[in-house]
């Protein structure tokens, strides 16, 4: 995991401190009318990543904290004006947000409808078994199985791994190589068949920051109806 998971959250003294929806003193860029509101207590999370739906085009984030009303988050990209916006968790709940304000990189979401804290926190610090956060996407590549090359649909990719479409018949624990325009080549293991679909295993885990950055600029998937998983 990236060196984000390291770092101590900013500003998570509990007590009279703005909320994550709140400007900064330096912020710049989008802020409300009546933003700077001191009645929801802040909590610290343990920087959970999650991803944002822009327009349609899903990106990684980082939350760094919450309250009942609004997130900050850290971005790797800057976020479009006006754009529509969700921000998704790791067990897939979604919510609504609007943009405060933006400083850095980092960023204040309201919440558009009213939420559980007490869900949304329980998912944040939970330690359990937990899938990584992956993308959403189509987008072609070529795979290389043995001595044949043949192109593929990457349907979702996390730090871990990625779904994608195949017409040629791949095998269980097979070593593939994949390459993607945006990607360097990435060497993988067959996880899981049920052809054309698969999920594969990447030999190396990708750092968030670099995947993040990479996807950032990627279009909007194409609904097919089906969520594949990377089982990452």
């Amino acid at each position: 995991m990236h060196s984000e998971g390291q770092e101590p959250p900013g500003g998570s003294d509990p007590s009279g401190s703005p909320r994550p929806d709140s400007p900064p003193s330096d912020s710049h860029g989008l802020s409300h009318a009546g933003a700077e509101q001191r009645g929801a207590p802040r909590f610290a999370l343990l920087l959970r990543v999650a991803k944002l739906v822009v327009d349609g085009r899903e990106r990684f984030c980082v939350i760094r904290d919450a309250s009942a009303t609004g997130l900050k988050v850290r971005l790797f990209a800057p976020l479009p004006h006006p754009a529509a916006l969700w921000v998704e968790l790791a067990n897939g709940d979604r919510h609504r947000v609007e943009c405060m304000w933006t400083a850095s990189d980092h960023a204040g979401l309201r919440f558009v409808e009213p939420i559980q804290l007490d869900h949304l926190l329980d998912e944040a610090r939970s330690t359990g078994k937990r899938r990584h956060v992956r993308l959403r996407m189509t987008l072609d590549g070529v795979l290389h199985s043995g001595h044949t090359a043949v192109p593929v649909i990457v349907r979702d990719i996390s730090q871990q791994g990625a779904g994608l479409e195949s017409q040629k018949w791949l095998l269980i624990n097979e070593l593939v190589r994949i390459e993607l325009p945006v990607l360097p080549a990435i060497y993988a293991k067959v996880r899981w068949r049920d052809h054309p679909h698969y999920g594969v295993i990447f030999e190396q885990i990708f750092q968030l920051e670099d995947l993040a950055r990479r996807c950032a600029g990627l279009p909007a998937p194409l609904d097919h109806g089906r969520d594949s998983g990377n089982g990452a």
